[in-house]
């Protein structure tokens, strides 16, 4: 036994792979609600990604993260409290348990060891028997000698060796990765993946616009819980899928509240992983629910993705809800609300349906194109001698600055070094942007201008 064991920081990096080129084994980590799987797989993993809190029912869909252990890469999947009997939310909840363990190569069944066998792990143990997937016992909450003791009596549900661990204080880990990495089969080797991986879009917006019904439509299956509830989803869930022939990374994330202080417990720790996701995406789909007025939150996810330079889509959902007289309004709220995010593109949908959902993929790809346009310096400057030449900056002070030679030295976002002989107004730097746009496109990306003044030195 391994006591007081902590994963090293270093054998749980997701960049290595343990040498294995081919896709990595999945291992799925099950059990009743609140037995402390979410914070087993923290410990697995090596870091705090999980939604952990004292509550049952705080992660509900299934979760991947990346693991590596003496040197040998594996997924593994948190999944929600696992209830035979359960019913509404939780049976979904239940349903993607069941759904992680067909997917998985094996199973770690977490119990808890303070409270012993129960009637709901007994007839998950029957669910596990006839998967036939290797399973390994975690008798989790094991801080001391007296309850590795008591944990010894999970023999009798029949799985085997119950390892005692802590989840919390890292006690008996080692041993209980051993006894997974022995369960799951090792990785085939296989041609290297694409460089690059598939293009990242994070699915953001309030509780209960529909973002994960918008990504289980896309993937053609319920991956993701759903419910009328708001706040069903808690964690980032990353889901591939193949759209237009290519394979997409799609990050379904909780939603944003109104005020991240306001939200108590995990709801704050799932906004802040929004933001996480929001800054791992190329491009984020901001969903909005069509008949409810653009609100200071979607307002404030907009500053969130422009802030972290990531391209953007609005996608105006519940479509088939929104009447004329809505839609009339809705123009005018766009005007006004929208007008810092004129160059995202938008599309109007209902998810529930799949209602223009092919709509989503063009807007995509317009919106990576025009993240990652690049314009010569050549072109550059013969624009911006035109535009001077057109519309110079107004004389200011008795001073009217020139831009003197500009240059676009990064992509995503387009970012741009304007040499001047003085400072610019805010009002010409915008006139700028928006004459870049209807010169070179840039649609949906947000554009950064930077200027380096070079004042006339006194003789």
């Amino acid at each position: 036994m391994t006591e007081g064991y902590d994963l090293p920081e270093h054998d749980t990096d997701p960049t290595t792979d343990g040498g294995a080129s081919g896709p990595v084994p999945v291992l799925a980590v099950v059990g009743r609600p609140n037995v402390g799987k979410s914070t087993l797989v923290n410990r697995i993993i090596g870091r705090r990604e999980a939604v952990v809190e004292d509550i049952p029912g705080v992660t509900r869909d299934r979760v991947s993260y990346d693991a590596n252990w003496n040197g040998r890469a594996f997924t593994v999947v948190d999944t929600g409290g696992w209830d035979p009997d359960a019913q509404g939310l939780a049976l979904s909840i239940s349903a993607q348990a069941e759904v992680a363990v067909s997917l998985a190569d094996a199973v770690l069944f977490v119990v808890d060891a303070t409270v012993g066998i129960t009637d709901s792990d007994e007839a998950v143990v029957k669910i596990l028997r006839k998967s036939g997937k290797p399973v390994v016992l975690a008798a989790n909450k094991v801080d001391d000698q007296r309850t590795e003791a008591e944990a010894y009596g999970l023999w009798n549900l029949g799985l085997g060796e119950p390892y005692p661990v802590s989840a919390l204080h890292g006690r008996g880990s080692g041993d209980m990765l051993d006894a997974v990495l022995a369960a799951l089969p090792e990785p085939p080797p296989q041609p290297e993946a694409e460089v690059g991986g598939p293009r990242r879009i994070a699915i953001v917006g309030k509780p209960n616009v529909g973002k994960s019904s918008l990504l289980n439509k896309l993937a053609g299956e319920n991956r993701v819980v759903v419910d009328n509830a708001a706040g069903t989803t808690v964690d980032p869930v990353d889901e591939l899928i193949e759209l237009g022939g290519k394979t997409w990374r799609f990050i379904d994330t909780a939603g944003i509240r109104k005020r991240v202080k306001s939200a108590s417990g995990h709801e704050y720790y799932a906004s802040l992983r929004t933001t996480t996701a929001i800054d791992r995406a190329e491009v984020a789909v901001l969903v909005v629910d069509g008949g409810e007025s653009i609100s200071e939150q979607d307002i404030r996810i907009i500053q969130t993705v422009r802030d972290a330079g990531r391209a953007l889509v609005i996608a105006f959902n519940k479509w088939d809800l929104v009447d004329e007289e809505r839609r009339y309004y809705l123009e005018r709220e766009i005007e006004r609300e929208l007008v810092q995010v004129q160059w995202a593109p938008r599309i109007n949908i209902t998810a529930r349906t799949g209602w223009h959902i092919d709509r989503l993929l063009p807007a995509l790809e317009k919106a990576l194109a025009g993240w990652e346009t690049r314009v010569g310096t050549g072109a550059l400057n013969t624009f911006l001698g035109r535009l001077v030449a057109e519309h110079p900056h107004p004389v200011r002070s008795g001073k009217q600055p020139k831009i003197l030679f500009g240059t676009q030295p990064t992509t995503a976002p387009p970012t741009f070094v304007l040499f001047t002989s003085g400072k610019l107004d805010a009002s010409y730097e915008r006139f700028i942007e928006r004459r870049l746009r209807e010169e070179f496109g840039f649609a949906g990306t947000p554009m950064v201008i930077l200027l380096g003044v070079r004042e006339k030195r006194k003789r």
